[in-house]
Formats: structure tokens, C-alpha cells, sequence
């Protein structure tokens, strides 16, 4: 489990760490104000794209061969991205991190669902794989403004690489190997092309649309074809003998529900990261070492979340309720926010909206993962919990893209505005109301999963012996 820990912990700083890095790597690697938000997009490219195959390759190769993969990926586009001296090789290296994610992320859940005997020991186990995550944004925001201010840019890529080095030669030593588990039947090939180019270019057409514009031609060409090549991996599927996801898996309940809510928590989250980051900076004046710090205490809380209060809630009301409230508590932390921000450069107004967001969103994270993965085999968790974090790629893309649209409508910030502080400041207030608004909407998805409550002595598949309705099977007494 502390392997597991530290690989989720790499994953998160890596994801978290560049933010702060962002105006000095703008400066000395020559990108333009235009092209640097592709520094953190670049990543979610290669991350969303590769996801489904990442799933699928744990399932069929294991989750050993693929975590080490996935570490030696990280360290190797790590020590490339700290070499970048053009844009274009930084963001090639961004990719291929992002192609480390979609191994890593799968295989990490695939070790929890098949080496955690289900019940109170794998919720732990969720407990401590979302406590990592959450540290990881701390430390990744606290790490980049120390490195970046002492070390320079580069640095932030440097520090994978003694990290990635150490969980690689833990794997080999603390995980059995793959050879009798791994899956050798036929990978498919053209499901996994059509999935991983579809995907990519949805994720690409959205985090792009703002920039060159939702009726420009790369835009759209983007969009219809990726959708295009979406309609075609469903049709390979039912035909092929051995696919990549199996379409039965769309009848589990517990995972196109998971799928469902995630789409809407990412586009939330997201769009939440945006709004507090661009307050505290353009509003309030804060450096970016100020805004990393201001960052904590919502982490610090959702490492509460997932440590501390899920497990209890789960036990006590099961993984619907730990959704549910979860959304909902999420939409609430936006609306408070979006009441309290402010022309103010004073801090204390935001910390209820930053406290609530931090409990409720580090609560609902893994749960979402523990439901996605409640149905299915061991032989289908890789590729389960890749279906649910594709879905969080695009919907996080698509619900800011949707929101941050929301936030700019009718602004006029050249030289004639009189106001533009205030004018930024009413977009972030409506984007964060009507973020807030669709996140309570989306919260009674939780309840397409049954609530199953277990007598005392039950083990927690008695309860109902149909997998797709059950309350991840969570015995209660």
C-alpha cells in the first residue's frame, strides 16, 4: 500500500507541480502568452488519449510490467523536459508524462481492487490511494514555488527522476510478478488506435477551442472527427472477439454511473482551480508563490476527506451517499466562493468556499473509483478505471471550456474598459453560480446506485446477487 501511495503521490505532484514554474518557463523557453497554457494541456492530451489503452494494457499485461512502464516513462520525459529549450520539445515531453499517467493511473487502481480483500480493508485502502493524490497537490504547489524560486524551471522536471527511480526499484521488489496473471489473449489493436485517436482529439479540440476559436477549422475538424472515430470504436467493439472494452461493461451500473458523476465533478473541479487561481492572481495581486500557498489549506482538507471521513461515511451509509454528498457539497463550495470573492486582496473571505471544497472534493474522488470499480472482474479493473478517468479528461475539458466561456461573455478588457478588475471579477462570480448550480444537478446521479445495507454477520454480496445494482458490497456490523 505505501508503494501504491508514493506512485499516486508522483502521479499528482507531476500533474500539480508546473503551475507555479508557468511565467518563468513562458520566459526562458520562449513560449508565447497564447501557447503556454499547452505546458499543462500537453499532458492532458497524452493523459485522456491513452487512458483506455493504459486500462487495457494493465489488464492484459499486468499491473507490475505497466506500473514500471509507466515510472521509467515519467523519469525519461522528465529528464527531457528539463533539457527543453523549445517549445515544441518541452511540449513533447509533457505528452509523453501524460502518456505515463494513463499507464500509471490504471495500474495503481488495478493493485488496490485485486490485492485488498473487498470490504472495509479495500476502503482503507481507497482512503489512502486519495490522501496521496490530494499531498501530492500540496506538496507539487509548495515544491514548484520553492524549486522554481531557488532552482529555476527546470527543476520541477528534475525532481521525477530520483522519485520514479526509487518506486521502480520498490516494484521489483515488493510486487510479485505478472507472468501468471498477465492476460495473453489478443490485444486489440484497432479498438485501442480508434479509442486512443479519438479521445485525443476530443481532449485536444476542446483545451484548444478557447484558443483558436469553437468555429475555427481546426476546432471543429478536431471535434467531428474524434466524435467520428468515438461512433467507430463502439462498432469495432461489438464485433471484435476479444475488445478492448467490453461492452458488457456498460451495463454495469455502479461504472456508467461513476463515469457520469466524474464528468461532472472534473468539469467542476477544473473549473474551480481556474477561478481561485486567476482571483488570487489577477484580482487580489498574489505572487505565484503566494497563490501555492493559499492552495493548502483546501488540500490539507482533502486529504481529511479522503483519509478520515470517507471510510466512515462509507461504512456507515455506503458509496451512494459518499457520492451524493460529495457533488453536492462541491456545487456548495462553488456558489460560497462565488459570493465571496471580492476587489479585496484580503485572503479570509475565501476560506469557508476553500474549506468546503477541499473536504467535499477529497472525499468524493476516490469514491467515485471505488464505485467505478465495485462491478467489474479483476481482469477488467485496469480498463474500468480508465473508462472513468477518460471520462474526467474530457469532461474536465469540456465543463471549463463551457465555464471559462461563461466568465469572458461580454467582457471588454482593452483600453477602454473602465473597470476590468471588476469586470473579470463578475465573469469568475457567474461562472462559478452556474458551475456550482450543475454540480448539485449532477449529484443525484448517485442515486441510479441501489443502497444496499447489510445486516450484521452479512457478508456484502448476500445482500443482492445482482453485482450491477450493489452499494460497492461494503458489509456493515
Amino acid at each position: 500500500m505505501a508503494l501504491i501511495a508514493f506512485c499516486m503521490l508522483i502521479f499528482s505532484i507531476d500533474y500539480n507541480i508546473v503551475y507555479v514554474a508557468l511565467p518563468e518557463i513562458g520566459r526562458e523557453v520562449g513560449f508565447s502568452a497564447q501557447s503556454l497554457q499547452w505546458v499543462v494541456s500537453a499532458y492532458s492530451v497524452g493523459l485522456g488519449g491513452a487512458l483506455l489503452f493504459g486500462g487495457r494494457a494493465v489488464d492484459r499485461l499486468g499491473a507490475r510490467n505497466m506500473l514500471i512502464l509507466a515510472l521509467a516513462l515519467f523519469a525519461v520525459s522528465s529528464l527531457a523536459g528539463g533539457l527543453a529549450t523549445s517549445p515544441g520539445l518541452l511540449i513533447g515531453a509533457r505528452v509523453v508524462q501524460g502518456l505515463g499517467g494513463a499507464l500509471l493511473f490504471p495500474a495503481t487502481l488495478s493493485l488496490i481492487n485485486t490485492q485488498f480483500e473487498e470490504g472495509p480493508t479495500r476502503n482503507k485502502a481507497y482512503a489512502v490511494w486519495g490522501t496521496a493524490g490530494a499531498s501530492g497537490s500540496i506538496i507539487g504547489s509548495m515544491a514548484g514555488g520553492v524549486l522554481t524560486n531557488y532552482l529555476g524551471w527546470a527543476s520541477v522536471f528534475y525532481v521525477n527522476i530520483p522519485l520514479c527511480l526509487l518506486a521502480m526499484v520498490a516494484t521489483y521488489s515488493v510486487i510479485s510478478s505478472d507472468a501468471k496473471a498477465a492476460d495473453s489473449r489478443k490485444f486489440d489493436i484497432p479498438g485501442a488506435l480508434v479509442a486512443t485517436g479519438a479521445s485525443t482529439l476530443l481532449v485536444y479540440g476542446l483545451i484548444a477551442g478557447p484558443e483558436n476559436g469553437w468555429t475555427s477549422a481546426k476546432t471543429i475538424g478536431a471535434l467531428a472527427v474524434g466524435l467520428a472515430l468515438g461512433i467507430a470504436f463502439f462498432v469495432i467493439e461489438a464485433k471484435t472477439k476479444d475488445p478492448l472494452a467490453p461492452p458488457r461493461l456498460f451495463s454495469y451500473r455502479s461504472l456508467v454511473t461513476a463515469i457520469l458523476i466524474i464528468f461532472v465533478f472534473q468539469g467542476a473541479i477544473n473549473t474551480l482551480h481556474y477561478i481561485f487561481f486567476i482571483d488570487l492572481q489577477t484580482v487580489m495581486g498574489y505572487s505565484p508563490l503566494q497563490a501555492g500557498l493559499a492552495f493548502l489549506p483546501m488540500s490539507a482538507l482533502a486529504m481529511f476527506g479522503s483519509g478520515k471521513v470517507l471510510p466512515f461515511v462509507v461504512q456507515r451509509w455506503g458509496v451512494r451517499w459518499a457520492l451524493f454528498g460529495g457533488l453536492i457539497g462541491v456545487g456548495i463550495s462553488m456558489i460560497v466562493l462565488a459570493f465571496s470573492m471580492t476587489e479585496s486582496s484580503s485572503f479570509y473571505p475565501l476560506i469557508p468556499a476553500v474549506l468546503l471544497w477541499g473536504l467535499f472534493a477529497g472525499t468524493l474522488y476516490p469514491a467515485m473509483f471505488m464505485a467505478a470499480g465495485s462491478d467489474a472482474a479483476p481482469d477488467e479493473q485496469g480498463v474500468a478505471s480508465a473508462l472513468t478517468q477518460t471520462s474526467a479528461q474530457i469532461g474536465g475539458a469540456m465543463g471549463m471550456a463551457a465555464l471559462i466561456a461563461v466568465a469572458t461573455s461580454g467582457l471588454d478588457l482593452g483600453e477602454g474598459a473602465t473597470n476590468p478588475v471588476g469586470d473579470v471579477l463578475d465573469g469568475l462570480q457567474t461562472s462559478a453560480l452556474v458551475g456550482g448550480i450543475a454540480a448539485i444537478a449532477g449529484a443525484f446521479l448517485a442515486f441510479r446506485i441501489k443502497s444496499q445495507k447489510a445486516s450484521a454477520g452479512q457478508d456484502g454480496a448476500g445482500a443482492d446477487s445482482t453485482p450491477a445494482t450493489e452499494d460497492a458490497k461494503v458489509p456493515v456490523g
